[in-house]
């Protein structure tokens, strides 16, 4: 059903929770679109973070449909889409897919608490590991 695995999921959802936990971390409430810039100013100034880049690693070796299907998964957490649309959330993930899906992901605000709502909707939660 998912064309990522879930504990993979969960791995990224650890390593936002750390990121965005940090004090220096402020990212802006508008993250409504993958391609917007500020994003990318934004976690510029975390380029040398170990754990920023730890996260964007751990998304960018992701296969660009694992990619899309973090993506939709956010949307599907953030009730952008409804478990019912999962196929036009993974569509539209799939039109709105950059190089830099990573930054868009990272530079969503509650971005860990959004993939763990979508990963629920799939009945997946860490503690049936």
């Amino acid at each position: 059903m998912l064309a990522i695995n879930p504990q993979d999921v969960r791995e990224i959802i650890q390593m936002a929770h750390q990121f965005h936990a940090k004090e220096e971390v402020v990212i802006p409430e508008d993250s409504s679109a993958p391609g917007e810039d500020w994003a990318l100013q934004v976690l510029a100034d975390h380029a040398s973070d170990p754990t920023w880049q730890a996260l964007k690693e751990g998304i960018d070796s992701l296969e660009v449909e694992q990619q899309i299907t973090l993506v939709a998964l956010m949307w599907l957490g953030r009730e952008d889409y409804s478990a019912d649309e999962w196929t036009q959330a993974l569509d539209a993930a799939r039109d709105s897919w950059t190089p830099r899906t990573a930054e868009y992901l990272i530079g969503t605000p509650l971005v860990a608490s959004y993939l763990e709502a979508g990963l629920e909707e799939f009945g997946d939660t860490p503690d049936e590991e």
